[in-house]
């Protein structure tokens, strides 16, 4: 079964749950030393293997970590090859002031937030699910805003939103792609 692609489809259909408990990013020199249960998710990079987990799990197993957060998933069907739904979202988190660190597994979009934001990720999720968003007065603004942001977007770039006199007049205002 295939995930959906239609944008507005999936912003309306997005119904974020919040799960319990708080969650933590931390590291490991191979899998093999973590047992796969108490994974959430990992991550093979060069210098280790990320692993994100339960605060609970990583307080018993001795793993080091510094960011605690929420979890949130996202219950809409997206398709991989989905276009947008990352950056209408982050936008709007990034509006009500929260970060996020998104994981997109096949079936669903995760975002973890600093647990202490959890409650103003999920209003700020619901608002835009229910089409009142941020800044933006009509979920087609939030969604057209969003659209020239990734059209400008190339590998390894980033959306970061910095105060309006601070960014270039030839960019979307209060965003700078570097």
């Amino acid at each position: 079964m295939s995930g959906k692609t239609d944008l507005k489809a999936l912003l309306k259909g997005m119904m974020p749950v919040l799960h319990e408990g708080k969650y933590v990013y931390s590291t490991a020199p191979a899998l093999s030393s973590i047992p796969l249960a108490d994974v959430v998710g990992f991550f093979r990079e060069d210098e280790a293997v990320t692993l994100i987990v339960s605060k609970d799990a990583a307080d018993r197993l001795g793993l080091r970590y510094e960011y605690v957060a929420a979890w949130i998933t996202l219950t809409v069907h997206s398709a991989l090859e989905a276009k947008g739904l990352t950056a209408v979202f982050s936008t709007a988190l990034s509006e009500a002031e929260v970060s996020c660190n998104v994981v997109a597994a096949f079936h669903h979009d995760h975002i973890f937030v600093a647990a202490e934001d959890a409650s103003k990720a999920m209003q700020a999720l619901r608002r835009l699910s229910a089409g009142q968003a941020g800044r933006s007065t009509t979920p087609q603004k939030g969604v057209a805003k969003a659209m020239k942001v990734l059209q400008r977007l190339s590998v390894g770039h980033a959306v970061v939103e910095v105060p309006e006199e601070e960014a270039d007049a030839r960019e979307p205002p209060g965003y700078w792609l570097g």
